[in-house]
């Protein structure tokens, strides 16, 4: 499938993970995501997420900076924490209904009932469009 990111063309059958970054997606529990505010300042901050199906979910109040500004500017950043084997990539976000599988994926890996939590109403996917840093992989 072929889009448009800003300025760029992208492929989004092209983000692929070596099977060790694979693993780390799965494992791992916070990503770094930065967002821009609409003033053009940018805003990191580390939040949990999971991983089903390729695309990556994360949970928030929808009053945060992070939402509002991923509602406003979708286009997005993250990464994995450890910076000494850096996996940073560039995507989208939209807000979503979370599906069972997202819903259950957050209970498995945080304990976490994002269906019954008052404070973080809103869910994000993020869709993975280009890998900036990682392992190559060839095709």
């Amino acid at each position: 499938m072929i889009g448009a990111f800003g300025a760029f063309t992208y492929n989004l059958n092209v983000v692929q993970f070596s099977p060790e970054e694979a693993t780390r997606v799965a494992q791992e529990r916070n990503l770094w995501l930065a967002t821009v505010r609409p003033n053009g300042r940018p805003h990191l901050v580390p939040i949990w997420y999971v991983e089903v199906d390729g695309a990556w979910y994360l949970c928030t109040e929808s009053k945060s900076v992070k939402a509002r500004n991923l509602q406003a500017e979708p286009r997005c950043s993250w990464s994995l924490e450890n910076g000494d084997s850096p996996l940073v990539i560039e995507g989208r976000a939209r807000s979503v209904a979370p599906s069972q599988a997202v819903i259950a994926a957050f209970r498995a890996k945080f304990d976490w009932d994002i269906e019954n939590d008052p404070d973080n109403d809103l869910v994000f996917e993020l869709t993975p469009i280009r890998k900036v840093m990682g392992k190559l992989i060839a095709d």
